[in-house]
């Protein structure tokens, strides 16, 4: 599963980090990626939402920090019910034009999951074209899925604010294969925004070794309530 959680805080603007936790726990994943956490900051009443998260599903976790002020945190975490590894955990490209964008990070762990180990590397991109197709070329690159830190198979998925009309799409697409095009009877399983999704923004891409069996939107009412972004599920099955 992907989702952006928008730090808990749902469209009806009510901060809750149990309804969150319910929406995952309800489509029973195995592993999460999880975009816009907040850690220890004032606005969300200082929880650390990863671990509140984790803690509630049962499941391990790492989190990385995008944005640190002082105490405060925000970032991407990656839970799981298997034993996880961090791989790295980095900044990604920033725009020298626009200092006041806020930063973006990624996240790479190794997963021991029914006696299979897998790499997950979970993202969330920027909003502004041009620092985009900077970050799509830095995770392509030799110090993500072009280097010597990659293990097939490896997931890479996140919010990665791009259709498949984008070009940051296409850089991505031709490293990995894009788990939406294996099932074109479920259409393009858009999840944003929540209440009524448009936009397929969310993706997950695999390496070979993967079989993709189902791929769908949470769509449940609560899902539409929790945060501005539907989760993205995906059945997966390690050849």
């Amino acid at each position: 599963m992907t989702y952006n959680v928008h730090r808990c805080v749902g469209v009806d603007r009510k901060l809750d980090v149990g309804r969150v936790a319910a929406v995952i726990a309800q489509a029973r994943p195995d592993i999460v990626a999880l975009q816009e956490l907040d850690v220890g900051r004032l606005r969300t009443g200082g929880v650390d939402q990863a671990h509140a998260l984790a803690a509630r599903l049962g499941m391990a976790f790492h989190f990385n920090a995008a944005l640190k002020v002082e105490e405060e945190q925000y970032g991407d975490a990656i839970l799981t019910s298997g034993d996880l590894t961090l791989v790295k955990a980095g900044a990604l490209p920033g725009s020298n034009a626009l200092r006041r964008l806020e930063p973006r990070g990624a996240l790479l762990v190794d997963i021991a999951i029914g006696g299979r180990r897998l790499q997950v590397l979970n993202t969330h991109l920027g909003l502004v074209p041009h620092e985009q197709r900077a970050q799509a070329r830095a995770l392509a690159g030799p110090e993500w899925l072009g280097g010597p830190l990659r293990r097939d198979p490896i997931v890479l998925l996140g919010d990665f604010n791009a259709t498949p009309h984008h070009s940051v799409y296409r850089t991505l697409a031709a490293t990995l294969g894009d788990a939406r095009k294996t099932d074109q009877t479920r259409g393009p399983c858009p999840t944003f925004p929540s209440r009524f999704p448009v936009l397929a923004i969310d993706h997950v891409f695999v390496s070979g070794g993967i079989a993709v069996k189902a791929v769908r939107a949470v769509t449940a009412p609560l899902a539409r309530l929790a945060s501005d972004h539907l989760p993205l599920l995906v059945d997966l099955e390690l050849l």
